[in-house]
């Protein structure tokens, strides 16, 4: 796959500078014109690369191997979050420095994407033909609710089943369901007059402001805040919201600052921070519940707080709820899905796992289950596959955001082998 190697670290770098986190919507650029422009982008690279492809209404697109009568997806996707504060690389720039891919996208999910062409192109070389047609399916709107995926089941059918790599090696069988909460916090009078932090709901919040009605320098130092005149600043760290443990949130001590002066904050904090009926103590073996408050805004003598959840996977959804409505708030459902849970014996996983551990040596390598969700969701039989190790931490959702160009080797090595076992009966 040495061949292949250099055209593909090009490409992704061509990928990552397109800023295509979620942007202004008109009819023809549903997510923005940056999403629609890199998916385009993809599309022409796939054709002159030999393969057909189609473009859903910029939606989403796919990239056609093989004519078989069944059919296999790899799902990717090009959307990214936005980049965030932090970066000492520039976040859209693509570039490569020690041996590193640095750009956001660069493992969420860019990089595997033409990683995933780039191993069907090699198959093609070589002259493999698949007895199962092959669909490289390219959505634009998998970090924001998967309007990308409806779209495409309005205009043509997914597979049954497939993978996405967009997860974590060596293979992923179960992901917790993922919930995400707007609440509403009412006041009768606010300590504040402005407070908003949090750009969405799947990134930890890094940066909060909020407007002060008198200045207590000593609880601000306190706190680690920074005061600019009137206004009072929180500076923290972004990560995945599966794993708020990796960031820093800049909202807890805002809020901790005015817990002193507000019944109201006090109860807030109880509720999303301090946890105090539970939720966090929900658990399987897919891991313990997560509870991110990731988005907040002050607005009509009210506090909106945007919490993201993600409950283990054999876990009822109603659990969750009946432990939030002990908050005793309004809330609503922004967007819910439920757990993915596959049998670690099924075909799918045991080729996926024989093919991960005859490229790493790893033997004792075994299925897992990640708080992530991937496209694999709207399979049937879908499951992820890389490009994470465990143990790694590339800075998904977080400042520089990288890929090694050794892991792109790999991945070049793992897909392609993946595809050829996968496809050839």
């Amino acid at each position: 796959m040495t061949d292949y190697l250099h055209d593909t670290v090009q490409e992704i770098c061509a990928c990552i500078r397109f800023d295509s986190s979620e942007a202004k919507s008109s009819a023809e650029y549903p997510f923005g014109k940056g999403a629609a422009d890199c998916l385009n982008y993809f599309l022409a690279l796939a054709q002159r690369l030999g393969f057909q492809t189609y473009n859903y209404d910029n939606y989403i697109g796919e990239v056609i191997y093989g004519d078989g009568p069944e059919e296999f997806a790899v799902l990717c996707h090009l959307d990214v979050v936005p980049a965030g504060g932090g970066w000492t690389k520039e976040p859209f720039g693509g570039i490569i420095e020690d041996g590193r891919i640095y750009g956001r996208g660069a493992t969420d999910d860019k990089g595997p994407a033409v990683c995933a062409l780039y191993a069907m192109k090699a198959l093609k070389d070589e002259g493999f033909v698949p007895k199962k047609r092959i669909k490289l399916i390219v959505g634009c709107n998998e970090e924001n609710g998967w309007r990308c995926i409806e779209h495409y089941n309005q205009f043509a059918t997914l597979p049954d089943e497939g993978f996405s790599p967009d997860a974590n090696f060596p293979v992923i069988y179960a992901e917790k369901g993922i919930l995400q909460l707007r609440l509403h916090f009412p006041f009768d009078r606010s300590p504040f007059l402005f407070m908003e932090g949090g750009k969405q709901p799947n990134m930890v919040c890094d940066f909060c402001k909020s407007t002060m009605r008198s200045v207590n320098v000593t609880l601000a130092e306190k706190y680690g805040l920074t005061i600019a005149g009137k206004r009072l600043l929180s500076y923290g760290r972004t990560a995945h919201a599966s794993t708020p443990e990796l960031g820093q949130n800049a909202i807890l001590p805002m809020l901790r600052y005015y817990e002193g002066k507000s019944p109201e904050v006090r109860r807030i904090l109880e509720c999303v921070f301090d946890d105090i009926y539970g939720l966090r103590e929900l658990k399987d073996e897919t891991g313990s519940l997560t509870m991110s408050p990731n988005v907040i805004k002050f607005r009509k003598g009210q506090l909106n707080v945007t919490v993201d959840i993600r409950y283990p996977a054999t876990i009822a959804p109603e659990t969750v709820y009946a432990l939030v409505d002990k908050f005793n708030v309004k809330y609503e459902t922004l967007h819910h899905q439920r757990p993915l849970f596959r049998s670690k014996e099924s075909p799918l996983i045991q080729t996926l796992l024989s093919v991960y551990r005859a490229a790493t040596g790893d033997e004792s390598a075994q299925p897992l289950a990640i708080g992530g969700g991937t496209y694999a969701r709207a399979l049937k039989r879908g499951v992820g596959f890389g490009p994470e190790m465990g143990g790694e931490d590339c800075h998904i959702h977080q400042a520089d955001e990288f890929i090694e160009v050794s892991r792109v080797a790999l991945l070049l090595e793992i897909y392609r082998n993946a595809l050829r076992e996968l496809t050839k009966a």
